[in-house]
């Protein structure tokens, strides 16, 4: 009987999840039909009768060319520049600077693939997943092709600052790492220095054990749970992509066309094989989640490290208090609908006793921390399989100048979702934090060899 009741709170459990995700993805996708229908209506009956260009100067004097980009790189299910109309991934942050740029990669693809996809979106040409790779993982080798680089300059004397949202922070510090390893073939002086800096926001560097709760198997950190929310998530873009509408997809892309799952390619018989488990990237374990688990973190942290040249800041986000010795959800106001019950989730998370740790050391109760989607352990610097140098920030002038090769780290209250989509709810915190990485960003604009650290004279 006990049993029984066990299976129908996880049934049920499954049941609110799945409606709450279901009704916020509607709620985007519906928000950003109605803002793209607001405009066209408004452009059409308010047609301007001239066309005035307001040319914009930086009061500071200097050339806007010659400032490094500023790019933002979107987490999981997220969305660059010229996806879901005008809706911003970053609420509008872009719109801070007069360099930014918002690359659109695959919304579920591997960490490693988003890596590739955003060093063609910046150098330009077709994206090139590596031959190896590509066999390995039952893809293509080659993918979407950008007839323009968005920064082909990009190189040591024009290196990049990059601020990463979620899983958007791993996905630079692969390709920084690629970078270093002279993985892009044609493109032999690539360096790790490309990189000016790397600042985090909620960035997944460690890990999550929302993804145990999800239902990822904590046995591997590969399969799923038969019956799960990502089981769900599974079925669903196994059949948006087999559906191949090309209105559809403009709109919004999972990122797995260099799979081949459109019906157009696999037919019916194709369809049955990737749900079954057989082909596609979730049979394949080259998804995001994979990469999202600890041991699929700590997979790729073996092969990352943090670079004597390059600035590294990061935004460590928390919605848990403790009660009596006891975590438990900061408010209930403060956290979005979407996170509520993850919060409290994550916060309770208990790894299998009959399933062997992740890691040597493992405690339960150092994961409790978190903001609904990701543990605050995770999120401050890189921890696994070994700790980076960093340096926990209270003040930003406690920590002037800032030295290159240490994680500095904040932790803000906020949930996870608080700095994107919805500017009005991050109120003044957005502008305070968007801010500061903006600002900090363009205090090391250069890059002179050997190195020149702020308020250092050159030699």
């Amino acid at each position: 009987m006990i049993r029984w009741w066990i299976s129908a709170l996880q049934l049920a459990e499954l049941f609110v999840s799945s409606m709450v995700h279901v009704l916020y993805g509607f709620y985007i996708f519906s928000t950003a039909v109605a803002g793209d229908l607001s405009q066209a209506l408004s452009e059409w009956f308010f047609k301007p009768n001239a066309s005035i260009e307001v040319k914009r100067e930086d009061p500071s004097g200097t050339n806007v060319n010659v400032l490094p980009p500023i790019v933002l790189v979107h987490g999981i299910f997220g969305f660059g520049k010229g996806r879901l109309g005008g809706l911003s991934y970053f609420a509008g942050a872009e719109k801070k600077d007069e360099r930014v740029l918002v690359p659109d990669l695959g919304s579920l693809t591997s960490i490693y693939d988003r890596a590739r996809e955003l060093f063609y979106y910046l150098k330009g040409g077709q994206v090139d997943y590596g031959e190896e790779h590509s066999k390995a993982c039952g893809h293509s080798q080659f993918g979407r092709i950008y007839e323009q680089g968005h920064f082909p300059e990009w190189d040591e004397d024009h290196p990049i600052h990059f601020v990463g949202h979620s899983a958007g922070a791993q996905v630079v510090r692969v390709l920084q790492q690629m970078l270093d390893d002279k993985a892009f073939k044609g493109y032999e002086n690539t360096s790790e220095n490309w990189v000016l800096s790397i600042t985090s926001l909620s960035g997944a560097f460690n890990g999550t054990t929302r993804t145990y709760l999800d239902g990822m198997q904590p046995e591997d950190g590969r399969t799923m749970k038969p019956i799960s929310l990502l089981q769900l998530c599974r079925i669903g873009v196994i059949i948006y992509d087999w559906l191949d509408i090309p209105w559809l997809k403009k709109y919004y892309n999972f990122g797995f066309d260099h799979f081949n799952m459109s019906w157009k390619k696999v037919g019916l018989w194709g369809l049955v094989d990737c749900l079954l488990g057989n082909a596609g990237p979730f049979a394949m374990g080259d998804w995001i989640l994979t990469d999202l688990t600890i041991e699929g973190s700590i997979r790729l942290n073996c092969h990352l490290q943090t670079f004597p040249n390059t600035f590294y800041f990061s935004y460590a986000t928390k919605r848990t208090r403790k009660i009596l010795g006891v975590t438990v959800p900061s408010g209930v106001l403060g956290i979005h609908p979407l996170l509520f019950i993850r919060v409290l989730q994550m916060s309770q998370w208990r790894h299998p006793p009959d399933v062997s740790p992740p890691y040597k050391g493992y405690r339960d109760e150092d994961w409790q921390d978190n903001d609904g989607a990701l543990n605050t352990i995770s999120m401050t610097h890189p921890r696994l399989p070994i700790e980076h140098p960093s340096c926990f920030v209270v003040n930003d002038s406690d920590c002037q100048p800032l030295q290159p090769g240490i994680w500095y780290y904040k932790i803000v209250e906020a949930d996870h979702i608080l700095f994107i989509v919805n500017r009005e709810r991050a109120g003044v915190q957005f502008d305070l934090v968007y801010d500061s990485i903006f600002e900090r960003c363009r205090k090391h604009v250069f890059r002179k060899t050997p190195q020149t650290l702020p308020n250092q004279a050159p030699e």
